[in-house]
């Protein structure tokens, strides 16, 4: 094996806002000791991550499956449709693709899944930390579009202040549909 592409999501959980997947090739040659998770660095560790990730890498992709498609094919399939444009757009084809979690999108490479994959793979770790730090900097700007919302606190996840603004304003044209509790209004 010479290319092995790691691809991880952020995006699943939140009310509103695209999906975001990330597929990165690391070089073999470089340690990259400084990488973890996504959900276990501050928000200043991704972001300095970001930048080296970014510079380092052999290759990496994001792909954006927006919420109007989502509440179309569902989080699943559009998870799965990100995964699978972030690896076609990358500049160099991997011989192999390794992928966090349990499902996998229909690729022309080989393919395996690793339940929390992004604590053991470096490559899906690097994937975790541009993923999510994609999708929050398009909330931040989102958040200058919509501040009524507060998606620069919560980054479209349910918590009291979003539920909050959804009482008070009721969805926007980010807001999943789909979603409950925005498809039982």
């Amino acid at each position: 094996m010479k290319f092995i592409a790691g691809v991880d999501e952020a995006g699943r959980g939140p009310l509103a806002g695209p999906v975001v997947a990330a597929a990165v090739i690391l070089p073999k040659n470089y340690s990259f000791n400084e990488l973890a998770d996504s959900k276990s660095l501050s928000e200043k560790q991704r972001r300095e991550l970001y930048f080296l990730i970014k510079e380092k890498a052999l290759s990496w992709n994001t792909a954006f499956i927006s919420s109007k498609k989502i509440d179309s094919i569902n989080i699943l399939q559009a998870t799965l449709l990100a995964m699978k444009k972030a690896v076609e757009g990358l500049k160099i084809k991997p011989d192999k693709v390794v992928i966090d979690g349990i499902s996998k999108p229909d690729l022309h490479v080989p393919s395996t899944t690793i339940i929390k994959g992004d604590t053991k793979h470096k490559s899906i770790m690097a994937a975790s930390i541009i993923a999510k730090v994609t999708r929050d900097e398009f909330m931040k700007k989102l958040d200058k579009k919509f501040p009524q919302y507060g998606f620069l606190k919560h980054k479209g996840y349910p918590t009291k202040l979003h539920f909050n603004a959804l009482e008070m304003y009721g969805p926007c044209e980010q807001h999943r549909a789909s979603f409950r509790p925005l498809k039982d209004k």
